[in-house]
């Protein structure tokens, strides 16, 4: 039987750092239109869809082309709701309806450097590896074992037993690039033990977490070199 598969858009309104944050102008269009064109340019789902607390967020997603077939509950919009509550109300909300998915690829509203060869990508490594998950990774730009701390007005390494090694002798260290999640729709709901994850290792120059406006010039600085290929 044929695997189906949703691609979930989190965006939630009311960004108090950056204002209007999901839809504000990225490049010459809403920055969670990047999220949505990729998902349907890559021809793997069945369901592209956002879920929001926010009309003004649903306009512009189904402009761009998603499907916003309800909106997200009270529960769910509030500071203290996980992406995975948000990610268990959208399949249960369809399960209602009579569909169902085998695979989920989580998608955050603010990554323009997703694009659609990075979700087959991800998707064709969670298949070649039989792994239940695969998640995007990047690089620590400096190895966190010889950072420092400032403790009474003092600087101190927060690991002293790294102060003299090298830099090359410390286990590379990899953060999430807060872009994308693929997953089977069964670890969402905790009905398999163990969780395989693979890593999908991406450049520094195609992550950027923005937070706040000097991000947000950072991340148009990094999107246009990725876009002429560096």
């Amino acid at each position: 039987m044929e695997k189906k598969s949703i691609a979930i858009i989190t965006a939630r309104g009311g960004s108090k750092r950056i204002p209007k944050k999901n839809i504000k102008d990225f490049c010459g269009k809403p920055i969670i239109a990047y999220s949505i064109e990729a998902a349907l340019q890559s021809r793997l789902f069945d369901e592209v869809m956002v879920s929001t607390d926010s009309e003004e967020i649903a306009e512009v997603a189904r402009k761009c082309g998603a499907s916003v077939p309800f909106m997200r509950s009270e529960k769910t919009s509030d500071d203290f709701a996980t992406t995975n509550d948000v990610l268990k109300e959208v399949i249960l909300e369809y399960k209602k309806i009579g569909k169902e998915y085998d695979i989920v690829v989580c998608l955050y509203p603010t990554a323009p450097f997703v694009t659609s060869d990075k979700l087959v990508e991800a998707i064709s490594l969670m298949d070649k590896e039989c792994v239940d998950s695969v998640t995007p990774v990047v690089k620590y730009s400096f190895p966190p074992q010889r950072a420092f701390v400032i403790r009474d007005g003092f600087v101190q390494y927060q690991f002293p037993e790294n102060k003299t090694k090298r830099s090359q002798d410390l286990e590379t260290i990899y953060h999430d690039c807060g872009q994308f999640y693929v997953m089977k729709t069964e670890i969402i709901f905790g009905e398999k033990s163990t969780n395989k994850t693979a890593p999908m290792i991406i450049s520094e120059l195609e992550v950027q977490d923005i937070d706040n406006e000097t991000d947000w010039k950072l991340a148009e600085l990094k999107y246009k070199l990725m876009m002429n290929k560096y």
